[in-house]
């Protein structure tokens, strides 16, 4: 190769990462402002071990390098909220890559049991082939587009009624997982405002929807 396009090569690729330093000092600004806007306190700094915090999402389990780069912490409505921006590794060498999350979790103030609704995908289907089923449901449409699956099915029937399926349909791709005190709602990429006030809405309107009665005999009353 001759040396004038190893030179261009090379400009060319610190042309790229100076772009992406830029971008991200844009978007931890733009995040800060909204922090701040919306009263919350923001905290830099790697943070491990969500996965002991937060047991029941299976999120926390994938991958290697498991850490925030930063998170976000703050009340709305009376519930404690926190938002990751969450990153974890798999892979090595020319293989390895890393995957980026925005997860918003916000406290229920009730116990709730673990649930997880998400996109149907390809390989499901290869699961049903040998039987790791999801929990279908009434309305075709919806359980030909989300995956479903929790321990007790009786939860899962009265979280996901039919109102809670129209809902649902409407939504781009999220992931909404229930743990054992708290719902988190996550999507690919990284920490955004726009991210959090989405996740945040979708939080809202899904502990919503959840009957009166059930969170009664989920207290015990």
């Amino acid at each position: 190769m001759e040396p004038v396009y190893v030179v261009l090569i090379i400009l060319a690729g610190v042309g790229i990462a100076l772009l992406a330093v830029q971008h991200e000092r844009k978007r931890r600004r733009l995040l800060r402002a909204w922090t701040k806007a919306h009263g919350f306190a923001m905290h830099g700094g790697s943070q491990r071990g969500w996965e002991k915090e937060y047991p029941a999402f299976k999120l926390f389990d994938r991958g290697r390098s498991r850490h925030t780069a930063l998170h976000i912490m703050g009340e709305v409505d009376g519930r404690q909220v926190r938002l990751l921006d969450y990153r974890y590794t798999t892979g090595s060498g020319k293989n390895r890559k890393t995957h980026h999350y925005s997860i918003v979790i916000v406290d229920t103030g009730t116990p709730v049991i673990p649930l997880a609704i998400r996109r149907e995908h390809i390989f499901d289907k290869v699961g049903e082939f040998f039987g790791h089923d999801d929990i279908d449901f009434e309305s075709s449409e919806f359980s030909r587009r989300y995956h479903v699956s929790a321990a007790d099915r009786k939860w899962a029937y009265d979280v996901i009624h039919q109102r809670a399926m129209d809902y649902l349909l409407t939504l781009p791709p999220v992931t909404i997982e229930f743990g054992f005190a708290e719902i988190a709602v996550y999507v690919g990429g990284s920490l955004t405002g726009e991210k959090c006030q989405t996740g945040l809405k979708i939080a809202g309107q899904m502990l919503e929807l959840v009957p009166d009665d059930v969170l009664a005999q989920l207290k015990g009353e």
